[in-house]
């Protein structure tokens, strides 16, 4: 599907891209809610934008849910924004899905090496419901698209006038219309009075831009050290990944009887040890004993830093898609995890 329209004629130019979610569902015959509103009809529908005076072109992307929203879906958005950059367009504002918004947001930043914004939002409350939210956010989306202060962010969430580093949010609530936190630092600024307002910016961006020749299929896992686990989720483990992500307790780490296993894998794919708290740095030094952050480590698993385990994995993803080999992912993720001077 795809539709363009044009609302204002003005200096700066923004394209939005609509993939749908809950911020286009509406009530089908059974009364639940599903995808249904147009990009064009959500832009239409928010109080006050055309009072901005910003060029709005409209595409209807996609219309799925957040949670069915794939790598080629991310790949296809990702040459279309570059397309419009190239076509001179001042900034991208995407509309989808909250459930995937942390991840896409992260992949779409890794490859986004253009000084313009990227500006991804969306709706936790359904336009059926009192107090939908996406208006608001949507509003906000576009002033901060649109603003020179969002220029060289690489790609930011804009929700509840929170204006958040693709590299740090989370989605950590389920229901509440202020769901997305960023641990590690916090949000970068806000919208305050309808202006962008940013406080700190993120240092070091890590980018690695892709061409399609290295578009390939990769596997990757991601398995979350619980109590008593005894790691009997490895057999095979080769035979099915290309690579793995380990969610594990506190500064990263795993009960002793796994860490041999572990280290088997990880001579053969590469292995990140990111923390399941979600907050924080896995550590490299303190702890010592089997199955601790050093003791894997120096069996060469491969720090996450302060990236949180889904972060972790499109990382490892985006670089194994891209052909890299196991000194550029360590070298990667030395920076994308904040354990290189910047």
């Amino acid at each position: 599907m795809s539709a363009s329209d044009v609302t204002v004629s003005s200096d700066q130019r923004l394209t939005v891209f609509g993939l749908g979610g809950t911020i286009s569902m509406t009530a089908n015959d059974n009364g639940g809610v599903v995808p249904a509103l147009s990009a064009k009809q959500l832009v239409a529908s928010v109080p006050g934008l055309d009072d901005t005076g910003i060029c709005l072109e409209v595409e209807d992307f996609r219309r799925v849910p957040g949670s069915c929203l794939g790598f080629d879906d991310l790949a296809a958005l990702s040459d279309a924004i570059d397309q419009r950059f190239r076509q001179g367009v001042d900034g991208v504002v995407i509309i989808q899905g909250t459930d995937t918004i942390e991840e896409t947001a992260y992949l779409l930043d890794l490859v986004h090496d253009r000084p313009q914004p990227v500006v991804v939002t969306g709706a936790m409350r359904n336009p059926t419901l009192a107090g939908a939210d996406g208006p608001a956010n949507l509003l906000a989306a576009v002033r901060t698209a649109a603003s020179p202060q969002a220029r060289d962010l690489g790609v930011v969430v804009v929700f509840a006038d929170e204006i958040h580093a693709a590299s740090r949010v989370r989605k950590a609530h389920s229901t509440s219309a202020c769901p997305f936190q960023s641990a590690n630092g916090g949000p970068l600024g806000y919208v305050v009075e309808g202006r962008p307002r940013v406080l700190n910016h993120p240092f070091g961006r890590t980018v690695v831009p892709m061409v399609d020749a290295q578009r390939r299929a990769v596997e990757i896992g991601l398995v979350t050290m619980v109590l008593g686990d005894t790691g009997w989720w490895l057999d095979g483990a080769t035979d099915r990944l290309d690579g793995l992500v380990i969610a594990g307790f506190g500064a990263g780490h795993v009960p002793d009887r796994v860490a041999d296993a572990l280290a088997e894998v990880a001579s053969r794919i590469p292995v990140v040890l990111s923390s399941r708290t979600g907050a924080g740095s896995v550590l490299a030094r303190t702890y010592a004993y089997a199955g601790s952050e050093s003791d894997l480590l120096s069996r060469g698993l491969i720090s996450a830093g302060f990236l949180d385990p889904l972060k972790a994995r499109i990382l490892l993803r985006h670089l194994l898609v891209g052909g890299h080999d196991r000194s550029a992912v360590q070298a990667a993720f030395m920076h994308a995890g904040g354990h290189v001077d910047q």
